[in-house]
């Protein structure tokens, strides 16, 4: 049977996105005065580093700065691209943490990791004080969960020609699980993230070196998570790349019933697999070997041009 015109148009669409999505992928290496990361094969992996006693996964693990930079070690040596250092849980219902002790935090630990290592350093924070001493430190990215919120931290960031992370968040930490509602998800989260963009593109950040990140587990429901994972191409076709977060999220445990977070390595590994495979260009990850393992096989197996 002859296909009609309306469907061999639809098909050459569908094909022309593919490509398009896979030219976004790779390609292009990202260098600044503080790091570099190379895209050109596809996806890489952020290692998480909580230097904090309350992380809803690793809470006081590392939050010895010896044991700290130990792990950092560890993480750039199972091929992290790059390090996330945060002194302040996030975790749903956390309580903020004072900038001085934030930065008591993790300073020790930026600072010793840039003496011994030369991949990247991000810090996860959203006050500009602790990033103006990461910065100092050695730190070379802002990952920023209320999305540059404080003018002052992209201004930082354009000044130094540094990176950033806009996440989203409904509400805050404390709030933030409490019955999050939204008409549509999908199309709310990413109009979010896009005038926060443009915004960071007007206070001078280079578009390249700017990430949106959905914000998985951040005033979001099973249900929230499920369709904005469903829909990351939406995301990763809007000009910007993206970051993503899924790394032992209570919303894997309820699917696969693990209560334990350093149980969910394998549900993370299917969403970090998805990731790869839809041009996400960064997986911020716990399990830093085994997800590098993931992404390597996943970026192979990435729709060809």
């Amino acid at each position: 049977m002859l296909r009609s015109w309306q469907e061999s148009d639809s098909n050459e669409k569908e094909v022309k996105s593919k490509k398009a999505k896979v030219k976004s992928c790779g390609e292009n290496i990202i260098e600044w005065p503080m790091g570099r990361l190379d895209f050109s094969a596809g996806c890489v992996v952020m290692g998480v580093l909580n230097v904090t006693p309350d992380s809803f996964s690793d809470g006081g693990q590392f939050f010895d700065a010896a044991k700290a930079v130990e792990r950092g070690l560890r993480m750039a040596a199972d091929g992290a691209a790059i390090i996330d250092v945060g002194g302040e849980s996030t975790r749903p219902g956390s309580a903020s943490v004072s900038d001085d002790e934030q930065i008591k935090r993790v300073v020790p630990v930026i600072k010793a990791l840039c003496k011994k290592i030369d991949v990247p350093i991000s810090v996860d924070t959203y006050k500009i004080e602790v990033a103006k001493a990461a910065l100092e430190a050695g730190a070379g990215m802002i990952n920023d969960i209320t999305a540059l919120s404080d003018e002052r931290m992209a201004e930082l960031a354009a000044k130094h020609d540094m990176p950033v992370v806009l996440m989203h968040m409904q509400g805050t930490p404390t709030t933030m699980q409490v019955e999050p509602k939204y008409e549509d998800v999908v199309s709310e989260v990413l109009q979010f993230l896009l005038e926060r963009a443009r915004r960071a593109e007007d206070a001078g950040i280079d578009r390249k070196k700017i990430f949106i990140d959905p914000g998985i587990g951040f005033g979001k429901t099973l249900g929230h998570n499920l369709l904005l994972l469903r829909n990351i191409d939406k995301f990763v076709t809007s000009g910007y790349r993206v970051l993503i977060g899924t790394s032992r999220k209570s919303f894997i445990g309820k699917l696969t019933g693990r209560e334990k977070p350093g149980e969910r390595i394998f549900g993370t590994a299917a969403t970090v697999a998805l990731c790869a495979v839809a041009c996400v260009s960064i997986v911020r990850v716990h399990d830093v070997a085994e997800m590098v393992d993931v992404v390597k096989i996943a970026n192979k197996l990435k729709i060809q041009s």
